[in-house]
């Protein structure tokens, strides 16, 4: 996707928040959203296709009420763009989060922040409201995905005991509590990792919605590896019930996900490298 143009930024901020005036560097530019760096100490995020409009508006609603339950940062938007000129949707200023991807973290490394994620995911799995965003994709009964996984793995590429491990999952008892707040797209370069190679944030909520809280713990095979798995896993189960019918959910979400990030990731190298690995993973004993 093409980013929004740094021109267009500048000019959006002139106009509309001039306080946060200062210069910009493109960072990221992703399926959905351009984010820029602005100063030293903000980010902005403009989505650069229409899709991605709900799921901005979605994190500007929602993040300043879900941070407090989370034990590290989250991009909270400080300052809401609108419409205007040549950029046609909303935008956000969020604070500048510091940390460097998890990509960037040797797996084996990993290990270290497993527990700090354990304890993200169990602040954040309360109960959400009604009104919490709708998402078809995650969250849902893993059954719901059935259909689009079998076509997925059908495909070429993809080994054929991954099917075994999807109807294995699908398998499980579905979830049966309350649906529960959830990040939703688990994967590292959605964790940033300080320089003593704990956990410094989780970003990007675009995928925001509520349901069983198996499609988080999907990260237990999208982030580590089996020892860093096997201490995501304990750190867990102190904290909140976790019975064998969540896990084996978790590995089907996993499944779900990284495949369909392997058949969307061929112009991406690091978004393939992430589906390789959750595929790889949940290969091995559960």
């Amino acid at each position: 996707m093409t980013p929004v143009a740094a021109s267009v930024v500048a000019s959006l901020i002139r106009t509309q928040h001039p306080s946060f005036a200062a210069p910009l560097r493109l960072v990221a530019s992703g399926w959905d959203n351009t984010v820029y760096r602005l100063g030293s100490s903000w980010s902005v995020r403009l989505p650069h296709r229409e899709v991605a409009v709900p799921l901005l508006v979605n994190e500007q609603r929602w993040l300043p009420h879900l941070a407090p339950l989370l034990p590290v940062p989250v991009p909270v938007p400080v300052a809401v763009g609108v419409p205007a000129g040549e950029y046609p949707w909303p935008w956000s200023i969020n604070r500048w989060l510091p940390g460097r991807p998890a990509t960037a973290v040797p797996v084996a490394a990993r290990i270290a922040f497993a527990a700090d994620l354990a304890r993200c995911f169990a602040g954040l799995h309360v109960s959400a409201p009604p009104s919490a965003p709708a998402n078809v994709f995650r969250g849902v009964p893993l059954a719901d995905r059935a259909v689009a996984v079998r076509e997925r793995l059908a495909g070429d590429g993809f080994p054929a005991p991954l099917r075994e491990v999807w109807e294995s999952a699908l398998e499980a008892p579905p979830w049966t509590g309350a649906p529960v707040w959830l990040h939703a797209d688990p994967h590292p370069a959605n964790l940033l990792v300080g320089a003593d190679g704990r956990l410094a944030g989780l970003i990007d909520f675009g995928d925001l919605t509520s349901g069983d809280p198996a499609t988080d713990l999907a990260a237990a095979w999208m982030v580590f590896d089996a020892p860093g798995r096997a201490a995501f896993r304990a750190a867990l189960s102190e904290l909140v019930p976790l019975d064998e019918a969540t896990w084996q959910r978790a590995r089907g979400w996993a499944l779900s996900i990284g495949s369909a990030v392997a058949v969307g990731s061929a112009d991406n190298p690091e978004m393939a490298a992430i589906a390789a690995h959750a595929l790889a993973q949940v290969l091995l004993p559960a």
